[in-house]
C-alpha cells in the first residue's frame, strides 16, 4: 500500500513538473515578438534582461547608448526590445536593427520585416512624395505620410534626424524598401490610450496642450488622446468664440468632465478648476446697493449687465423705459455701454441679481421721499390751515 502511495505521489509530482514545464514552453517567443523586460546586469558588451520567462534574455549594449556613448539605463529600469533568436538557454533581443551594411544588413532587414521588428535609420534627403533614408547600408523610401502622425510643414527641418522605423514593404531582395515612422507612433499612442483607459476618471485634473480652435470650443491633447473643451466650459464669463481667450500650443489645467471611449469621445472643463465667482457675489452685492457695470447682451425681455468677471444681473424690460413702455433694450442701452445701476434682489439658489437703472431708482427714490416728507409735515400741520391743496399750493409759493 505505501509503494502504491509512493508510486502515485511521485506520479503526482512529475504531472506538476510536467504541467509547468507546458506552461513555460506556452510562453515561448516567436522571433519578432514584443516584450517589457527588466534591466538585471550590465556587463561590457551586453545588457541582462528578465523577460519574465526561463533563461535570460540579453542586449547587445551599444543598442542603450546615446550618440555621446553614455549608457541610456540602468539596472531595474524597463525596455522595450523585440526577441530574434534563442541559444543554449539565452534569448537574443533587439530594440532596433540597424548599422552593418552589405548583404549582412540586407539579412537584418529582411528579418525585422518578417517578423516586425523596427530598424533605424537617418533622413539623408527629400525627393520626390518623400524622403530617402538610409538604414543597414540600405536605401529605403519614406512618403510624406509616414513620417509624422501629421502633415510636416518644415520638411528641411527632418533632414539628417534618426528615427526609429517599421518596414511596410521589402522586395526586389532589399532594393524596394519603404519605411514608416508613423506606424511606430500610432502604436506608442494606442499603447498609451489602454493605459488611460484603467486610469482615467471623470473629475481629474489633467495638462493638456490646445491643438485647435472651433466655433463650439477648442480640442485639447493629454498625450495620447484628445478631447473637447466646449466654449461654455471655458469659464464662469461668457465667451462668444474660444479665440478671445485660448490659442493653439496653450497649456492648460483641466478637469475630466466625460468620458466615452466607445466613440473616442472626452470632455474637459477649464471652468471647474477656476474660483466660482458666486460664492461671494451675494455679500459683494447686496440688495439696495449700487454699482457699476458693462452692459453685456441685450434680450427683447432685458439687458444682461456684467456686474464682476462671471457676476452679470438683469435688467427688465419693465426697469427700463423711466415709467414708459419700450419694445426693446436697444431703445435706451447698447451692448459694451458703462452704466451704474441698483440691485433690486439677489437669489442664490438660481444664481440671479435683478437690477434696474441707478438713474431711474434715484428719481423715483426722491420722488416718493418727497411725497413722504410732504405727508408728514401735513400731517403735524394744525388744524384749520386749509385743504391739502392749500397746503400744497403755501408750499409751492414759499420755495
Amino acid at each position: 500500500m505505501d509503494e502504491m502511495l509512493d508510486e502515485m505521489e511521485t506520479g503526482e509530482e512529475s504531472f506538476a513538473e510536467l504541467f509547468e514545464a507546458s506552461q513555460k514552453d506556452a510562453g515561448r517567443l516567436a522571433p519578432g515578438d514584443k516584450v517589457e523586460a527588466t534591466v538585471l546586469k550590465i556587463a561590457k558588451e551586453w545588457v541582462f534582461l528578465d523577460t519574465g520567462r526561463k533563461g535570460e534574455g540579453v542586449l547587445d549594449i551599444k543598442e542603450l547608448m546615446d550618440a555621446e556613448g553614455n549608457l541610456t539605463v540602468q539596472v531595474g529600469d524597463k525596455v522595450t526590445a523585440w526577441f530574434i533568436s534563442s541559444r543554449n538557454n539565452e534569448m537574443r533581443f533587439t530594440t532596433k536593427i540597424g548599422g552593418a551594411g552589405g548583404s549582412a544588413g540586407n539579412a537584418q532587414l529582411e528579418e525585422a520585416y518578417a517578423n516586425g521588428i523596427p530598424v533605424q535609420g537617418v533622413i539623408e534627403k527629400e525627393i520626390k512624395g518623400g524622403f530617402e533614408v538610409k538604414v543597414a547600408g540600405s536605401r529605403a523610401f519614406c512618403p510624406f505620410s509616414q513620417v509624422a502622425l501629421r502633415r510636416v510643414q518644415d520638411t528641411a527641418a527632418l533632414i539628417g534626424k534618426h528615427l526609429p522605423f517599421m518596414i511596410t514593404e521589402y522586395g526586389e531582395k532589399g532594393r524596394n524598401i519603404v519605411l514608416s515612422h508613423r506606424a511606430l507612433l500610432e502604436e506608442e499612442l494606442r499603447q498609451q490610450k489602454e493605459s488611460l483607459k484603467e486610469t482615467l476618471q471623470v473629475g481629474q485634473k489633467v495638462h493638456g496642450t490646445v491643438t485647435s480652435l472651433r466655433d463650439f470650443g477648442a480640442f485639447v491633447s493629454i498625450g495620447s488622446v484628445e478631447g473637447l473643451l466646449p466654449v461654455s466650459e471655458v469659464g464662469w464669463t461668457r465667451v462668444n468664440h474660444v479665440s478671445e481667450v485660448l490659442s493653439v500650443g496653450q497649456e492648460l489645467d483641466l478637469v475630466v468632465k466625460s468620458i466615452d471611449w466607445d466613440k473616442d469621445r472626452i470632455s474637459f472643463s477649464l471652468k471647474d478648476t477656476l474660483a466660482d465667482p458666486w460664492e461671494e457675489a451675494a455679500g459683494a452685492f447686496p440688495e439696495g446697493t449700487f454699482h457699476n457695470g458693462k452692459v453685456a447682451r441685450l434680450t427683447p425681455f432685458g439687458a444682461f449687465v456684467t456686474l464682476a468677471d462671471g457676476v452679470d444681473g438683469l435688467i427688465h424690460i419693465s426697469k427700463l423705459g423711466a415709467g414708459k413702455r419700450i419694445q426693446h433694450p436697444r431703445e435706451v442701452l447698447s451692448e459694451g455701454q458703462e452704466i451704474e445701476v441698483k440691485v433690486e434682489g439677489v437669489d442664490r439658489e438660481q444664481r440671479r441679481i435683478s437690477l434696474s437703472l441707478a438713474s431711474v431708482s434715484r428719481a423715483e427714490q426722491e420722488q416718493a421721499d418727497s411725497l413722504n416728507a410732504f405727508r408728514a409735515s401735513a400731517a403735524e400741520a394744525p388744524k384749520g390751515m386749509g385743504t391739502l391743496g392749500d397746503l400744497l399750493k403755501a408750499k409751492l409759493n414759499k420755495g
